[in-house]
């Protein structure tokens, strides 16, 4: 089965599930057992963090039951349920069993909410990131232009633990569209869409431009940074509540 999912990450300890703390796939998980009432082992397209929210976060798991006989209307309703407002089951659907939320996936879409006026919005405080300094929008745009292609994003990720067999994992990764939109009102969001993303690397990218767009560094400085693959080059991390996973893109089944 696989599940698309919205929630607001703010009252969760990020979404993977961990003992001892409120987390979306904890809760999630947990609800989906009492529905079906058996144990199941569930793959996420990606683990958000702390306060980090979703539009379209995925999920796959096995149902012990025949297609046939698993009623996903019903299974989509008693979830959202169980689990709404702030978790949210926007679709259901039987896919093949080779088919994983994490693996099958080619391309992942995260969308970054920025806030620039003077004045904080406390209806937007939840979902975007406030700065009242002046933001130059054409800099913003021109910071994105390094990004593209394949590159070691070293620099903006946080460091993994190592293989199993003490190789350090690769933090290389395609980047196919960056870009800044002017919503209005002040209101600025940046879309990014990549192969797959290392912990961190949106919410460092998104304070790497800030800091372009007040004129703290310069767009053509970007290259250099990636290239460094140095963390202590990123001069901010973005906070996460305006960060959102908005889409994950699989091939056509």
């Amino acid at each position: 089965v696989r599940l698309t999912v919205a929630y607001d990450g703010s009252g969760f300890h990020g979404f993977w599930p961990n003992e001892g703390v409120t987390t979306v796939g904890g809760t999630l998980q947990a609800a989906i057992e009492r529905v079906l009432g058996h144990a199941i082992a569930m793959t996420c397209a990606g683990r958000t963090d702390t306060g980090v929210h979703a539009w379209g976060q995925v999920v796959t798991f096995d149902a012990h039951r025949p297609p046939e006989a698993l009623d996903l209307p019903a299974l989509q309703h008693a979830l959202n349920g169980l689990c709404g407002p702030t978790i949210a089951v926007r679709d259901a659907a039987v896919v093949p069993a080779d088919f994983d939320a994490r693996s099958s996936a080619t391309a992942r879409v995260y969308r970054y909410t920025v806030l620039n006026r003077p004045v904080p919005d406390p209806f937007l405080a939840g979902t975007s990131w406030h700065v009242p300094r002046p933001l130059e929008l054409p800099l913003l745009r021109l910071g994105c232009d390094g990004l593209i292609g394949e590159h070691d994003f070293t620099s903006f990720c946080r460091k993994p633990p190592p293989l199993a067999s003490g190789e350090p994992r690769s933090l290389v990764r395609r980047v196919v569209d960056a870009r800044w939109h002017d919503l209005g009102d002040g209101v600025l969001r940046f879309d990014v869409e990549a192969s797959a993303f290392c912990h961190q690397m949106v919410r460092s990218i998104v304070g790497t431009l800030v800091a372009m767009g007040e004129g703290r560094l310069r767009p053509g400085e970007m290259l250099g940074i990636i290239a460094a693959r140095d963390r202590q080059r990123v001069p901010q991390l973005a906070p996460p509540q305006g960060l959102c996973l908005w889409e994950v893109r699989y091939p056509e089944l």
